[in-house]
C-alpha cells in the first residue's frame, strides 16, 4: 500500500517541471533575440506583420535596427537553421551581422540565404512600429519625430500606443504633437462620428496643410452635421493661419529681394548723389565682384580646399578692390571729362558696360559659373510655416552690415565729410579747399567697390554670368530715385519698399507685369515728390 501511495503522489519537483516549460515560453515570447528569429522560415505575410507586432510590444529601442534592416530589404534567414542575419554583398557571399546588436556573424553563401519578404504593407508596419518605439525614447526630440511621423501616417492601429504615451508624457510640446498625431489617426479609424468631432480642435492647434487635408477629408466622408460643421470649422482656423503665414512667407521674400537690392543700388546712390553720374556700368562692377568670388573658390579648391569655408570672407576685400580700381580707372579715364554733360555719360558708361561684358566673357566664357555655398549658408529652416534659407537670411544681415559700415565713413571719416561737403554745394566745397576731382575720383571707387561686394552676396543666389549686372541696373537706378537722390537711409527704406511691393504683386500680376507696375507708381510718385521720399539738405541742393 504503501508503494501504491508512494506512486499516486506526485514525485517531488514534478509540478514544477510541469510549470517550467510555460515559464520558458512566456520569456521566449517577450525576448527581442527570440521574437526576432521568428522571421526565419518560410512564412505568409500575415505572419511577418504579427512578428512585427510583437517587437513593438517589447519596447525595446535595439530591435530599430532589425525592424530597419527589414524595411531596406536587408533582413535574411539562413536555410540550413532558420538563423536571421542581417546581410550585405560580399563578393559571392553575404557578410552577416546579428540583427540585434548590429555584431559581426560572418559570412555564408549567397545560396543558402533567403531574404525575408516584404512588400509595403510590411514597411507601412515597420514604420509604426519604429514610430511606437521611438515614443519611448529619453530623448524628447526623437520622441517628437516619432509624433510627427505618426501624424502624417494617421494609422488607426497607433491610437492605443500613443494614448500610452501621451499619458506618460511630460514635455508639453511634444505631449501636444501626440495628441495631434492620436486625433489624426482617430479621425482616420472607425470610431463614433462624436469622438471624431471632439478631436478636430486638436487639429486645429497644428495649423499645418497636412491638418487641413485630413480634416477636409474628413468633413467630405461624414454623414454627422455636427462632425462635418466642426470639422469644417476646424479646416477653416488653419485656414486663416495658412493666409498669414503667406504673407509672412511674401514679406520675407520681400526683404530678401529688397536686401539683394540694397546692395546692388547703394554704391550706385552714392556715385550718383556725389557725382550726378548716370552709371550704366554699376551692374558690371557687381559682376566683377561675382567673378571675383569664382575665382577665389576656385584657387582654394585647387590649392587649400580646406579654407572653403572662408572663400566669402577671402572674397570680400579682393572683390572690393577689384571693383573699386576698375572704377577709378573708369572715373580718372573717362567719366571726369564729360561732367556736367549726362546724356554723354550715359552713353559713355554704356559702352563701357558692353566692353566689360565682352572682357568677361572673352575671359570666362558666355556659359554660367558655379559658385559654391559654405556649410554654413546652406539648408533653411521652418519658422511657422515658413521657410527661411539660410543664404537669404545671411545676405539680409550682410546688406545691413554694408550700410551701417557706409554710414559711418560718411558720417565719421573726412573722407564722408568731404563727400558730403561736394554733394551739398560742390563750389562752396571747392572754395574751401576740397580737391572736388580726388573726391570724385575715391566716391566712384568707393561706390564700384560697394558694388563688387554686392556681387559677392548675388553669387550665393544667381548665376554667374557676364549678364549678372544687367538684371539689377534698372531696378537700383529706381531705389535710389524713389528714395531720394545720395541719400543713404532713402535708398534703405526705397530698396525694402519696393523689394516687399514686388513680392505682393507677383502672385497677382506676375514678375514682369509686377515690375512694370511697380514703374508706373514710381513715376506716379515722382510727380508728387520730384526729389523722392528722403531729400537731400543743402543750399546748393535747394537752389
Amino acid at each position: 500500500m504503501f508503494v501504491l501511495a508512494a506512486l499516486a503522489l506526485p514525485a517531488p519537483g514534478h509540478a514544477q517541471d510541469r510549470q517550467a516549460p510555460a515559464a520558458a515560453a512566456d520569456d521566449t515570447a517577450s525576448d527581442p533575440a527570440a521574437i526576432i528569429q521568428r522571421f526565419g522560415g518560410k512564412q505568409s505575410y500575415d505572419e511577418t506583420e504579427a512578428v512585427i507586432a510583437d517587437l513593438a510590444a517589447t519596447g525595446d529601442p535595439a530591435v530599430s535596427l532589425a525592424l530597419r534592416a527589414l524595411r531596406e530589404g536587408d533582413l535574411y534567414w539562413r536555410e540550413s537553421d532558420a538563423a536571421v542575419f542581417i546581410a550585405e554583398r560580399d563578393g559571392d557571399d553575404y557578410a552577416l551581422a546579428d540583427p540585434l546588436t548590429g555584431a559581426d556573424a560572418g559570412t555564408a553563401p549567397r545560396g543558402e540565404m533567403t531574404k525575408v519578404r516584404v512588400k509595403n504593407s510590411i514597411r507601412n508596419a515597420v514604420t509604426g512600429a519604429l514610430g511606437s518605439l521611438t515614443l519611448r525614447s529619453d530623448n524628447p526630440a526623437q520622441r517628437m519625430r516619432a509624433a510627427d511621423t505618426l501624424f502624417g501616417e494617421a494609422d488607426p492601429e497607433m491610437i492605443e500606443p500613443l494614448e500610452a504615451a501621451i499619458a506618460a508624457e511630460e514635455d508639453a510640446d511634444v505631449k501636444l504633437a501626440m495628441e495631434q498625431a492620436r486625433a489624426a489617426a482617430i479621425l482616420n479609424s472607425d470610431r463614433p462620428d462624436v469622438e471624431k468631432a471632439a478631436v478636430t480642435e486638436v487639429l486645429a492647434t497644428r495649423g499645418s496643410r497636412e491638418a487641413m487635408t485630413i480634416l477636409n477629408a474628413f468633413a467630405a466622408s461624414t454623414g454627422d452635421e455636427t462632425a462635418r460643421t466642426a470639422a469644417n470649422s476646424a479646416a477653416a482656423q488653419i485656414q486663416s493661419n495658412i493666409n498669414f503665414w503667406n504673407q509672412a512667407q511674401n514679406v520675407w521674400y520681400g526683404l530678401s529681394l529688397g536686401s539683394v537690392l540694397l546692395l546692388a543700388a547703394i554704391g550706385l546712390a552714392i556715385t550718383f548723389g556725389v557725382m550726378g553720374v548716370i552709371n550704366m556700368a554699376h551692374g558690371e562692377m557687381v559682376m566683377l565682384g561675382a567673378y571675383t568670388t569664382y575665382v577665389v573658390q576656385e584657387l582654394i579648391r585647387t590649392h587649400v580646399p580646406d579654407l572653403f569655408a572662408w572663400s566669402l570672407a577671402i572674397a570680400l576685400p579682393l572683390a572690393f578692390l577689384v571693383s573699386g580700381l576698375v572704377g577709378l580707372v573708369m572715373e580718372r579715364g573717362l567719366i571726369r571729362f564729360l561732367y556736367g554733360r549726362p546724356l554723354e555719360t550715359l552713353l559713355a558708361t554704356f559702352g563701357v558696360s558692353l566692353i566689360l561684358q565682352q572682357a568677361v566673357r572673352s575671359a570666362f566664357g558666355p556659359t554660367n559659373r558655379e559658385v559654391g555655398n559654405p556649410d554654413w549658408m546652406s539648408g533653411a529652416f521652418d519658422v511657422g510655416l515658413m521657410a527661411v534659407t539660410w543664404n537669404r537670411l545671411w545676405i539680409i544681415v550682410f546688406s545691413l552690415v554694408v550700410f551701417a559700415g557706409l554710414l559711418l565713413v560718411l558720417n565719421r571719416t573726412a573722407l564722408g565729410l568731404q563727400m558730403r561737403a561736394v554733394t551739398q554745394n560742390r563750389p562752396m566745397a571747392s572754395a574751401m579747399g576740397i580737391r572736388t576731382p580726388w573726391v570724385d575720383a575715391l566716391t566712384f571707387a568707393l561706390g564700384s567697390g560697394i558694388a563688387g561686394i554686392a556681387g559677392v552676396a548675388l553669387s550665393q543666389i544667381d548665376n554667374v554670368s557676364p549678364n549678372l549686372g544687367q538684371g539689377y541696373i534698372i531696378d537700383s537706378f529706381m531705389v535710389v530715385v524713389f528714395g531720394g537722390v545720395g541719400n543713404l537711409w532713402g535708398t534703405l527704406v526705397g530698396a525694402m519698399s519696393l523689394g516687399i511691393l514686388n513680392k505682393f504683386l507677383e502672385p497677382y500680376a506676375g514678375a514682369v507685369l509686377g515690375k512694370i507696375v511697380v514703374l508706373v507708381l514710381i513715376i506716379l510718385f515722382i510727380q508728387k515728390r520730384p526729389r523722392g521720399l528722403f531729400a537731400q539738405k543743402g543750399r546748393f541742393v535747394d537752389a
